[in-house]
This record gives structure tokens, sequence and C-alpha cells, in this order.
């Protein structure tokens, strides 16, 4: 990982502005700010500073139902040393031409350009990530990797290349912010803010962003593990059951043992919820067609993908998509 380097303004107190997008994630946004606030209040001094903006300066609604009020709209932004996108569910909705020329202005003004959880969509549609290193979060990395296959995707929780970071959602920015706050003024104050965050460990950038596969599935069997963790890589070519049942060194019969045992279904049928939970993501949260996420959850035809979708999630595929987004045009 490169070390971050600021624009050569001014150095102190270096600032930073939070450019909200309609339905950013609030946590990421607050995870972001507070070690800011604390580090001046532990350095007994103004370090950073900070504004919130918005492309049109209006108040913008985060994604649980809360609205901030912002300081300023884009244009105005002046001369930030850094700029952070944050972005949330439903980020490819409003990917916006005007928010993108704002954004490359405060570029070639010499600012550095970030973004948390679901901003790295923003800023990769801007084109100000070609060719670099970058995350987002975990949901949204094989998506960002294949609309946008000139970017460097990579799972880590955060990412600096040159004068661009990007960082995963919950909790991540806390652990961005604290590399800053050590690159700018030592690990002692940075360990100072974390202790005062009870955050007891910072995390590297290249740890996982998601719980190891056994906190999450509640398996402890590892050969089960071991088809569940084969399953995930390949949802959009499934394999064989009888290659799944060799990769745990099993029969095919004692494999769907295992899993009756482990997680109470075979694994025919977990493989396929696993394919139609990833399709939901790629339903509500993408602009794919219908046909393009059947493909890339492994069904040949949309019409086998709507009826096994509408079977497992209660409803098909377009109305799910319909229905979601309708109160965002609401709002």
């Amino acid at each position: 990982m490169s070390e971050p380097t600021y624009p050569t303004r001014s150095p102190w107190p270096r600032s930073f502005s939070f450019v909200l997008v309609p339905e950013f994630s609030m946590m990421p946004f607050t995870a972001a700010i507070e070690p800011l606030r604390v580090a001046n209040r532990m350095a007994g001094r103004e370090i950073y500073r900070w504004s919130t903006l918005s492309k049109d300066g209006a108040p913008v609604r985060a994604s649980n139902g809360a609205v901030v009020q912002v300081d300023s709209m884009l244009r105005l932004i002046g001369l930030a040393d850094a700029v952070v996108v944050c972005a949330g569910i439903n980020a490819d909705n409003h990917l916006d031409p005007d928010l993108a020329a704002q954004l490359r202005r405060a570029s070639r003004q010499g600012a550095m350009i970030g973004s948390v959880c679901s901003g790295s969509i923003v800023l990769a549609d801007a084109g100000l990530l070609d060719g670099r290193r970058c995350t987002g979060h975990w949901e949204d990395l094989e998506t960002l990797a294949e609309n946008y296959p000139s970017l460097e995707v990579t799972k880590s929780i955060y990412e600096f290349d040159g004068n661009r970071f990007t960082c995963s959602g919950g909790t991540a920015p806390l652990d961005l912010m604290l590399n800053f706050i050590a690159q700018d003024l030592g690990r002692d104050l940075a360990a100072q803010v974390a202790d005062q965050m009870l955050h007891h460990s910072a995390r590297k950038p290249a740890e996982p962003q998601r719980l190891d596969l056994s906190e999450r599935t509640g398996v402890r069997n590892p050969r089960v593990l071991d088809v569940i963790a084969a399953m995930e890589a390949n949802l959009e070519s499934p394999l064989p059951l009888a290659e799944l049942a060799d990769i745990a060194g099993l029969s095919l019969r004692q494999l769907e043992r295992l899993f009756a045992g482990e997680l109470g279904m075979r694994p025919g049928l977990y493989y396929r919820q696993l394919r139609l939970k990833r399709a939901r993501h790629l339903v509500l949260q993408t602009g794919m067609s219908m046909m393009q996420v059947a493909v890339a959850t492994g069904f040949s035809s949309a019409t086998h993908f709507a009826k096994a979708y509408g079977a497992l999630h209660g409803i098909p595929p377009s109305r799910d998509r319909e229905a979601r987004r309708r109160p965002v045009a609401a709002n």
C-alpha cells in the first residue's frame, strides 16, 4: 500500500469535504468524520476540519431515512485537501454527469479523491479510478469489476493508489481515518483516537471485509466449509455436485448427509439459494438486465431464472426491482 500524499497546500488544518449521494450509508459516513473530531480533541487544536456537500446544496436522505443538512453545493467546494464521496444502496441509480464533472474538477485542482462504501461506483463512473487499485463494499466488488474492467478491484477494507483512496463500508472508514491520523501525527495520537472510540485494534488494509465463513454460516465441519467456499466462488458457472463432493473428499451421498446435518438441506438447494441471494442483490442494486442477472448467477434462461427467483423471494425479479425503486422516486 502506498502512503497517503496530500496536495501541497498549507499543511494545517487538513480539510475533508464529504459529498453525500442520496441513499448514502450513515455508518461509513459517521465512521469517517468522528475520528477527525476526536483527533482534534486529543491534540487540543484544530488539526482537521470538514464540510458536507451535495450536488445541489439540498439536504440528502440517507438509506436509513435520516435527512442530513449539508454545508454547501459541490461546485462551491473550494480548495479541499481531500474529497470523499459517500454513497450506499442503489448507487447506480444516482450516477450523475454533473456530479462526475464536479469531482473531476476537484481532482484537477489537486485534491485527493476518495470514497467510502459504494462511493467507489460513483468514482468509477466518473473515470477517476481508471487503472487504479480500488475497493468498495463486498457486495459491490463483483459488479464493480464487471462494469469497469479497467479497475484493479481488491477485497481490502481500504486502498490507497496515488492520490486516490477507496474504502469499504460499515466501520472500515474508522480504520482508514486512523491511517490518515497516524501518517499525519504519528501512531501515538492514532492510538489515542482509537482508544477513545473503543476501537481496540486498527485493521490493516488487506484484512478481509467479511466474517470468517464459519461465523457467517454457523458451520463447523471443515469439509462442508470447503464446499460452501467453492460454491461462493462459482456462482456464475455452478460446479456439478459430483465435483463439489470431490472437493470435500466424499461421496455425493456422504456430502448430502453432512449438509442435512449442518444446514438442514441438500447441497443442491443450498447452492441454488446462494445464487438467488446474489441475484437479488444484482436486481436491486444494479441496472443489469434480468437476462444479465440470470447469466451472472448461473441460469441459462430468463424464464427459468424468474421462476426460481419468485419461488425463493416471493416476487418476480422485475417487480422486486420496481417495488424497491418506487419509494426512491417518491423521495
